[in-house]
């Protein structure tokens, strides 16, 4: 066996050990391999790991030096000729004239061994809408939509113990005054009037009217604008002498404590979405650098390492920014054909190495249909990366497992009629409308806003299985947090602030990727601006 050939069994052995060698030890393993078995000296380390208790990432180069002279003392190496060394140098230096990006880190300087190269994928697609659309938009089938999400939210708030007694809206009409009761509704109208709130409600059989009186706790009150219309919640009333009902509290779907899945190994997924390749403020620059990142080729030792175990990256919506998707899109574009514009991303994502498994749902700005829930993106439109076997493309939401942590993959459109509408939501904080979004368990409960619904037989917007990880896009701002043991996250985004963006006061944060340890679910954000 060659000692080139050594050397290589003595990476891929570190490597499946779940460590790497940093730069100074790989050299220093180099050197010794003519006169030392470079496997011998590494399985000699892994014995020696294996006896502590906190375990470095990194094996360093003192470490191996005190192992290998247990082994056999090396013999002095020649130095090299003044004029090899002479012609290092020269090598060197055109190595660093030649980084394409500033900030690439040098492959001389440092050797990338990717963990995540030698672990077997684990992605499973639990639940996607595309190829089972069949919508004409007839009113039968909007009947039969809200039908379907009115009994699949009603079995969740059954679930609740508070709630399993409620009562048909047909049934507690007829009660006698000062019945306290429970009904399960869907809000048809919400309306202020003189510091109360007016709700009319229905359910299968039945309607009524729900007072939320100006004496009504606070708490009681907060709830009440959070409310949305088309949201299906469980509502504590009494009974009045009439057929209206006074509210003492508001009982969300909610998700229970969620029982977090994690992976068996430290393996990472990288949550991104909003790239709007064709845009003239897409950040193609930070770009390029995330995929050099991805490459082990930019970044510190601490985002190498975190690069070397990154097996996943999910794509949220809006991998291009499209024609005519808002007003005065068309000076903002600097490719203004949309075929063109996905043969360009296609560039960038066959860059990524092929061991990385990569997702992609669409957003509004994408090829694929604009009504909820929406489909994969069309073949026709995604010919560079046919073929690819790491490459995904999926509807959104999209319900997918990796290495059995769920997550729940949405454009996230439907944050609009929330965002400015309900009290305390903001472009600044999209986390909070994605955690009210999980409060009532709809992706999109409002019907006839700024986001349209496809009346399918099947409501694919309600959240019927609790994700571990709930991934949004759409805002382009950076965002997330833990809500009842679930990670939020909405990914931000690749683009510069718009003219539309701007009118609208939104202000986003570009080149900011969050990536997710699917072992732990702790969250690292790293910046490429």
């Amino acid at each position: 066996m060659t000692e080139k050939i050594k050397l290589q069994k003595a990476i891929e052995a570190t490597i499946a050990a779940g460590y790497q060698l940093n730069s100074e030890a790989f050299e220093f393993l180099s050197q010794n391999s003519e006169t030392t078995d470079p496997v011998g000296i590494m399985n000699l380390a892994f014995q020696k790991l294996a006896e502590l208790q906190d375990k470095p990432f990194f094996i360093e180069k003192n470490f191996l030096e005190t192992l290998i002279q247990q082994l056999v003392v090396p013999p002095q190496r020649t130095p090299p000729a003044p004029q090899a060394l002479q012609q290092q140098q020269v090598i060197i230096k055109q190595q660093i004239i030649d980084a394409p990006i500033e900030g690439q880190t040098s492959t001389f300087e440092n050797i990338f061994y990717p963990y995540a190269k030698s672990i077997n994928s684990e992605l499973i697609i639990l639940d996607d809408s595309t190829g089972k659309l069949t919508s004409n938009g007839t009113l039968d089938e909007y009947v039969e939509y809200f039908q379907d999400r009115f009994k699949r939210i009603e079995r969740l708030l059954r679930q609740r113990m508070d709630v399993k007694a409620a009562t048909p809206i047909i049934e507690a009409l007829k009660s006698q005054p000062k019945t306290k009761l429970k009904i399960i509704c869907m809000i048809s109208e919400k309306r202020e009037s003189k510091n109360q709130m007016i709700l009319s409600v229905e359910d299968l059989q039945g309607s009524a009217t729900v007072l939320v009186p100006h004496k009504a706790p606070d708490e009681v009150k907060k709830k009440a604008l959070q409310l949305l219309p088309d949201q299906v919640v469980c509502l504590a009333v009494i009974k009045t002498r009439t057929n209206l009902f006074l509210a003492e509290d508001i009982i969300f779907p909610e998700i229970g404590k969620k029982q977090i899945q994690r992976a068996q190994e430290p393996v990472y997924a990288v949550l991104t979405s909003d790239l709007h390749i064709g845009s003239t403020k897409f950040e193609k620059e930070a770009f390029k650098r995330f995929i050099l990142w991805l490459r082990g080729k930019y970044g510190n030792e601490k985002m190498q390492e975190i690069a070397g175990r990154v097996k996943y990256l999910l794509i949220a919506g809006d991998i291009v920014d499209g024609v005519g998707v808002y007003p005065g899109q068309a000076k903002e574009l600097t490719i203004r054909d949309v075929h063109k514009q996905y043969n360009f991303a296609a560039k960038y994502l066959e860059k990524i190495p092929s061991y990385i498994e990569i997702v992609i749902s669409p957003g509004n700005h994408d090829a694929a249909r604009k009504a909820l829930p929406q489909p994969a993106i069309p073949e026709d439109y995604l010919v560079g990366i046919r073929g690819r076997k790491n490459i995904h493309s999926v509807g959104s939401p999209c319900l997918l497992s990796l290495h059995g942590v769920e997550i729940l993959m949405y454009h996230g459109i439907s944050l609009n009629d929330l965002i400015g509408v309900v009290p305390g939501m903001d472009h600044d904080h999209p986390e909070k409308a994605m955690r009210l979004l999980m409060q009532g368990r709809h992706l999109a409960p409002v019907y006839g806003g700024k986001t349209m619904l496809s009346p399918e037989s099947r409501d694919y917007l309600v959240v019927d299985r609790v994700p571990d990880i709930f991934h949004a896009g759409h805002i382009h701002v950076l965002g997330y947090c833990n809500y009842r043991g679930m990670l939020v996250v909405n990914s931000g985004g690749w683009q510069q602030q718009t003219d539309y963006m701007e009118k609208l006061g939104l202000v986003p944060t570009p080149g900011k990727v969050p990536v997710v340890n699917l072992q732990t679910l702790e969250t690292t954000v790293l910046s490429f601006l």
